[in-house]
């Protein structure tokens, strides 16, 4: 009986010359947002509805058609805008869904998944926000043809609270209905815009606390003695791989995102800035060490034989040893006498006090900026 309704249908055309053309999505499980693809892949419900006069019957209950028989029904030509790649799921059947109500009202259904590219700012990141779109337009109908809208609104996109997102939470999201402008006319589009907040809590876990302990366990070196060579070094480049180890481990992670300066490598080179500056207080102060030996020795020569003049010589031989070399060990030995550092041991000290506080000034500019701004 259903056959015999819908036969002898011109599926090509209607017979009115407008159609209001109803939509709504229904988003369904998991939500897999790519970063090294820019795109996000979604199973949705596409439910389209508009009139058909033709298809008008006597009764008060509405028909149900076999999915097959859309191919002897006028159906609206929608596509998705910006999508990789779709497929329209065929188990066990074709998954569609025909009903007919008496005024001739069609409600079309299908269950397809499909992945849709994103455009992605990923300076912020891991504390950025990214706006996606799911696009429906008209393939060959124009305005004047066909009109979309969405049938309730922004309720018209369901299933946003069930959504399964590693990374991410729906921060906000709303449709809107515009037109898309081509050289064949304007053709219309139902949108849907929503906005992505990435999760940080897990990116705090996984690199920014590790990265911390590093840099702590780096200022260690300040409270041993200058003396105790091997151990230093030992922790000085000890921190400084496992921060390159942590660094590379971090971009390789985004393959394709790595033209950007993100948030993270920001904070990652501050790090590793801070670890590397350690070593380097280090091979500092032992060189100051070394340099002032000398001088020691002159002072407590002096003290005994009232400065004899073998000293003083010797004094000014060093002296000038010193200011000829042009190591950067001695230029950094230079710089520290323009500060008047007159004790070796009172470098340490200063590191103790300006490191933890100029990195603990760093983080707070950092966070506030990427966080606020």
């Amino acid at each position: 009986w259903t056959e015999c309704c819908v036969q002898g249908l011109d599926k090509f055309g209607t017979t009115v010359s407008f159609v209001m053309l109803e939509g709504e999505i229904v988003l369904k499980d998991s939500f897999p947002v790519s970063l090294t693809s820019f795109d996000y892949t979604a199973t949705i419900f596409l439910r389209q509805r508009w009139t058909d006069e033709r298809l008008c019957f006597d009764g008060n209950k509405s028909l149900s058609l076999d999915g097959r028989l859309v191919e002897m029904l006028w159906v609206p030509d929608t596509f998705i805008v910006d999508s990789k790649k779709s497929f329209l799921h065929d188990v066990t059947v074709e998954n569609r869904l025909i009903r007919i109500y008496p005024n001739g009202t069609v409600l079309y259904a299908i269950r397809i998944t499909t992945t849709v590219s994103c455009s992605m700012d990923l300076t912020k990141y891991p504390m950025d926000k990214q706006t996606c779109t799911l696009q429906l337009e008209s393939w060959g109908y124009n305005i004047n043809d066909v009109m979309f809208y969405w049938t309730r609104g922004n309720d018209s996109v369901r299933g946003l609270d069930t959504l399964q997102l590693a990374q991410y939470t729906v921060e906000d999201h709303f449709t809107s209905v515009t037109e898309a402008v081509y050289e064949t006319g304007r053709y219309p589009k139902l949108v849907f815009h929503f906005e992505l907040k990435r999760n940080i809590l897990y990116f705090i876990l996984e690199t920014y606390v590790p990265s911390i302990l590093l840099v702590v366990l780096s200022w260690v070196s300040f409270w041993i003695s200058q003396s105790s060579v091997p151990a230093r070094i030992c922790i000085g480049v000890t921190t400084v791989l496992t921060m390159t180890t942590l660094m590379m481990g971090a971009r390789t992670s985004l393959p394709n995102a790595n033209c950007f300066i993100k948030a993270i490598d920001v904070y990652l080179g501050i790090c590793f800035s801070f670890i590397f500056g350690a070593l380097l207080e280090y091979a500092v102060t032992h060189f100051c060490t070394l340099c002032s030996a000398p001088d020691n020795t002159d002072k407590t020569d002096s003290n005994k034989s009232k400065q004899s003049s073998i000293d003083r010589k010797r004094e000014r031989n060093q002296h000038r040893v010193c200011s000829s070399a042009m190591s950067v060990m001695k230029r950094l030995f230079c710089i520290f006498d323009c500060f008047h550092v007159k004790n070796p041991y009172h470098i340490d000290n200063y590191a103790r006090f300006s490191f933890p506080l100029s990195f603990i000034i760093i983080n707070v500019l950092y966070w506030v900026y990427y966080l606020y701004f």
